[in-house]
């Protein structure tokens, strides 16, 4: 164990586990047959973590965006990207203005970035200028304009969307921005009866107002034990071997890395899982990582940070396919224990 994690007292992860059921509850009853969806965007807010959600339109996206700033007492903008959105509308420009003293000084004008939770609607139909501007602020939580950084609030989430099937008029996002999101998470339709429930009990769709919300003082209580969810050597191996699996050049890289994938995970990759595990295990209740809190967030993890070759499209292989087979495949123990042979103590 590190000099700066202990090990949780359950009096301690106890509060914690219970707020992050009354988040999940609200989310639930605001909008209806996500339940795995909701628990995904809370361990990736509590990672601190950026969010791509892909689904087509009409899905409640924006719904959940709206009811997470709700729940959790954030600021919400939102900024509908377009081809026409320049960088200065996403973070601010300075504007000539005249001073009590009569002088005229460049005076700067915060963008809708300065918030604590951007959804970037339609992230991929601005032009590759504006997703630059981007990058800096989910990075480094900064905005540097003409020579002066100023910092955004704290907490700062970027939840971006886009639509999957839709092309015209779009500009995919670089490798460098995908990498700055934690997940990538499928927004799927729901199914007839979750339908049913919503159009005779949601009239035009609305959203009902949370019952509950969370506190900037319980928000930051939630951070502070995340800080002390304790990362297991053993699992911490189990991520950076399942990070370097996805290079085709790996040893333990499995056939479907070795014939799909041209170029595989980045670190931070690693750090994201890692983050990711932890809150899944205080999501869970427990106050250390184990294997199957890595298992559960590391399709959403690595999904997009997977960089197939031309043999990928030819075969109809996708980067869940090959992730499927990587999970399956990769011991995480390490040892390549026969099946047969359990590492539990026995009588």
């Amino acid at each position: 164990m590190s000099e700066t994690t202990r090990l949780l007292k359950p009096e301690e992860l106890t509060p914690a586990t219970e707020l992050t059921r009354q988040v999940l509850e609200q989310l639930d009853r605001s909008l209806l047959g996500r339940e795995e969806l909701h628990r995904l965007v809370l361990i990736g807010l509590l990672s601190r973590g950026h969010i791509l959600l892909e689904g087509l339109p009409g899905l409640g996206k924006t719904a959940l965006v709206q009811t997470i700033g709700n729940v959790m007492k954030l600021q919400f903008s939102r900024v509908q990207f377009t081809p026409d959105l320049m960088p200065g509308d996403v973070v601010g420009t300075h504007i000539l203005q005249e001073t009590d003293t009569g002088k005229r000084e460049m005076i700067f004008e915060p963008g809708p970035v300065f918030t604590n939770i951007l959804l970037a609607d339609e992230i991929n139909r601005a032009s590759p200028k504006t997703q630059s501007a981007m990058l800096e602020t989910m990075q480094e939580h900064s905005v540097t304009l003409r020579g002066q950084t100023r910092p955004l609030p704290d907490p700062f989430f970027v939840l971006a969307s886009q639509n999957p099937i839709e092309m015209e008029g779009t500009y995919p996002l670089p490798e460098a921005q995908l990498d700055r999101f934690l997940f990538r998470v499928m927004f799927d339709a729901v199914d007839a009866p979750v339908l049913q429930n919503i159009i005779t009990g949601r009239r035009r769709g609305d959203v009902p107002a949370p019952e509950w919300q969370l506190d900037a003082d319980d928000l930051k209580y939630l951070f502070t034990v995340m800080e002390n969810i304790f990362l297991p050597k053993p699992v911490a191996s189990y991520i950076a071997r399942l990070v370097s699996a996805t290079h085709p050049d790996n040893a333990e890289a499995p056939e479907p890395v070795t014939r799909y994938v041209q170029y595989g995970a980045s670190p931070r990759a690693a750090i994201a899982m890692a983050e990711a595990a932890r809150a899944h295990a205080l999501v869970d209740g427990r106050p250390t990582v184990g294997f199957e809190d890595v298992r559960a967030i590391a399709r959403p993890v690595l999904n997009h940070r997977l960089i197939l070759n031309y043999q990928a499209r030819f075969d109809r292989m996708d980067a869940h396919g090959v992730l499927d087979q990587l999970l399956e495949s990769l011991d995480d123990t390490g040892l390549h224990l026969p099946e047969d042979v359990s590492l539990q103590p026995t009588g």
